[in-house]
Order: structure tokens, then C-alpha cells, then sequence
């Protein structure tokens, strides 16, 4: 099922497939539903498996209101009740959806059944920068000006296809057709939501330090952090945020950051695995 649901006023793309308990699965910084698909293809046979575009990305709309750690997990419940999903779930993020992932888990214990971070960004120094709104402000500004000159309709999508090669390493393209991906990457709205997110990372990033200390995960809360590469000291970051979680540590061998792309069948035993040990079937 392909819909799309109101929150805080904006139209959300959300795209539910299958049937059982509920994965719900956010993506990287800048990316669309559609960087999920391999994914959701072998979990939509075990799980009923929820992807969204945040705003302005994808399909969504745009929104008035800058990118914030408890506004992403608010976002994820949202979503959820519009779809009449109350149940608690597995939550899946890559990259900045990782931030949001485990931010749902702190701020909505009941609703989390499970936890997979997917080569999750790891800030775990993070300090609020001053004058964010000023920040916010001139990336409006930034966008405004690039959109007017017609940049995102000129390279959005050849961005977007370099990026994703650039990330996947040897592992190939983009696999997106070029088609979507002029779609959702060739709007002004698209780079308006990219760049908003690129700016406020630090901000959600240091949200994150704070929530860490004040909202404990749930006990036992089944967990899985998925690493890639061979960085040592990326490693090391990724081991360390596993240990602060207690959850189980896999290092995903060959594979670039766009694990989801490189390596889905890991992330959809990990999900699997993880929702096995909250009592799916």
C-alpha cells in the first residue's frame, strides 16, 4: 500500500507492505523510501515493513519547521497511528536515520520492540553549536539562491548518482531507476530538505548526547549494530556505540556505507533477527 498521510500539516509519502509484526525502516541522510527496496523485499514475506520519506525528500512534501532529533522520533509515531499500527515495533536506521532509530527507542519505549542501526552515524562528543537558527537561516538562503539558478533540476540527480557510487565503493551504481530519480532529486524541494539536514546534523547529533543521559533504553530491548568498511577507527565507533546499547556488534564484510544497497540480505536477517528475539514469529 502506497499512501499519503498529514502530519503537522505536511503530506507524507509512507509506502506498507506485508504482513506480521511491524519493522519500520528510516533512512540516510538525503535518501528516499525507494534506497530500501532490496530490504523490503525479503521482509515483507515475515513482517509488515513501513518506509517514509521525511520531508521534502522522496515524495513527501516540504516543511516550514528545521529537522530535530525529538521531532524525527515523534515523526515515526505519527506515522505509525496514521497507519493504524499501535503495536510495538522493530525500528531500522542507516547513517542519520540511525540517530532517529535509537531516539524512537529512548523516547517511545512501549512502542519499541526492537532496535538496528545500520552503519549508524556516531557522534558521541556532540555539543549544541550556537545560533542555530542563524545556521538554519542562511541554508534557506543557500537553497533559495541555488534553486532559483535552476541547480537542482540541472545536477540533483547526477549528485545523487555520484554520491551513491561514491558510497557504495565497488560495489556498483545507483540502482534506482533514472527516471525516479529525477523525480524526487531534480526539485528544489529536494535539495531545500538535503541541506536542512546536512546543517542541523551537529544539532540532532548533540539532541542525541542529551537524550542518551536522561532516557535510558528498555531493559533486554533486543539490538543489532551493523558496521561496514575497514576503517579501524570507524570500527572502533561502532563497536563502542554496540557496547553503549548492549546490543550484538556484526561487522558486514563488503560493503560500503549504503549497506542497504550493498548488503540487504544482512539488514533483513538483522531486522529479522531482532524481531525474533522481541517474540515475532
Amino acid at each position: 500500500m502506497t499512501t499519503f498521510v498529514r502530519i503537522g500539516g505536511v503530506a507524507h509519502h509512507v509506502v506498507v507492505e506485508g504482513d506480521g509484526p511491524v519493522c519500520v525502516l528510516t533512512p540516510g541522510l538525503g535518501m528516499a523510501w525507494f534506497d530500501w527496496d532490496a530490504v523490503a523485499a525479503p521482509l515483507a514475506g515475515h513482517r509488515t515493513v513501513v518506509r517514509f520519506d521525511r520531508p521534502g525528500l522522496g515524495l513527501s512534501a516540504p516543511s516550514p519547521v528545521p529537522p530535530s532529533l525529538a521531532g524525527e522520533a515523534d515523526r515515526i509515531a505519527r506515522i505509525l497511528d496514521a497507519c493504524g499500527l499501535d503495536g510495538p515495533v522493530t525500528v531500522a536506521g542507516h547513517s542519520l536515520g540511525g540517530f532517529h532509530a535509537e531516539a524512537f527507542a529512548r523516547l517511545h519505549p512501549g512502542r519499541t520492540a526492537g532496535l538496528v542501526l545500520v552503519d549508524s552515524s556516531v557522534e558521541p562528543a556532540a555539543r549544541p553549536r550556537p545560533a542555530p537558527a542563524l545556521h538554519t537561516g542562511l541554508t534557506r538562503l543557500a537553497a533559495g539562491a541555488l534553486s532559483a539558478a535552476g541547480v537542482p533540476y540541472a545536477l540533483g540527480p547526477a549528485g545523487r548518482r555520484a554520491a551513491v557510487r561514491l558510497a557504495r565503493g565497488r560495489r556498483g551504481g545507483d540502482p534506482a531507476p533514472y527516471a525516479l530519480v529525477r523525480r524526487t532529486y531534480g526539485t528544489s524541494r529536494s535539495l531545500r530538505a538535503l541541506l536542512a539536514e546536512y546543517t542541523t546534523y551537529p544539532d540532532v547529533a548533540a539532541q542525541l548526547v542529551y537524550v542518551r543521559r536522561q532516557f535510558p533504553l528498555t531493559d533486554a530491548l533486543p539490538a543489532t549494530v551493523l558496521a561496514a568498511g575497514s576503517d579501524p577507527h570507524w570500527l572502533r565507533l561502532q563497536g563502542a556505540l554496540a557496547k553503549e546499547l548492549g546490543a550484538a556488534y556484526r561487522v558486514v564484510p563488503d560493503a560500503g556505507h549504503l549497506v542497504p544497497l550493498d548488503r540487504p540480505e544482512e539488514v533483513a536477517r538483522a531486522v529479522l533477527s531482532v524481531s525474533d528475539a522481541a517474540g515475532g514469529p
